[in-house]
């Protein structure tokens, strides 16, 4: 039985901005997030990203731009010990009407068809409410973590159902390392 957890990138793994990350050298690790990819990954976790980037549509940023970024996380991990199986993510702008873009699970479920992995034997990790609804639809475990816009969606006063609720990437890897939960 694989086990797999997908992460949201911005502001679970690397720092957000409010005005999009734009580059590789914008893109900054949180404190911990390589660490708990690598040590899941070592855990027997697949890891793969799910991540909404309309900068790409609004001209920000290029798709080079884009890849460069990811290069330099996979590094970053691969540096750790760990290793990242597939990065899927929505190019559209919100207005487009896509159905990869998150809240709507469609990356979810790529990524579950192309890793051939069952939703129960699936985590969602996310910092916004978006994240946890694509995972919810799609039948994933969820986790919210602080960081990014964490905070601010736990006062949103929104559903979050069966979703547990953690400091940041590197709380929720002890935890799912520790428990097996």
């Amino acid at each position: 039985m694989k086990k797999l957890i997908i992460l949201d990138r911005d502001g679970v793994i690397n720092e957000d901005s409010d005005h999009y990350i734009k580059s590789a050298d914008e893109w900054v690790p949180i404190t911990g997030s390589i660490e708990a990819v690598a040590g899941l990954h070592q855990a027997g976790y697949l890891i793969a990203i799910a991540t909404n980037q309309s900068g790409l549509a609004r001209g920000y940023f290029t798709g080079a731009q884009l890849d460069r970024m990811h290069e330099k996380m996979v590094s970053l991990v691969e540096q750790a010990g760990g290793y990242i199986a597939l990065i899927e993510y929505c190019p559209h702008h919100p207005d487009d009407g896509c159905q990869c873009r998150k809240p709507k699970p469609g990356m979810v479920n790529s990524i579950l068809h192309s890793l051939a992995v069952s939703p129960a034997d699936t985590w969602l990790v996310g910092d916004s409410l978006r994240d946890i609804q694509a995972g919810m639809q799609a039948g994933c475990k969820t986790a919210l973590v602080k960081t990014g816009k964490g905070q601010k969606t736990l006062t949103q006063q929104q559903t979050l159902g069966s979703t547990l609720v953690f400091d940041d990437l590197f709380a929720f890897y002890k935890k799912i390392v520790t428990s097996g939960i």
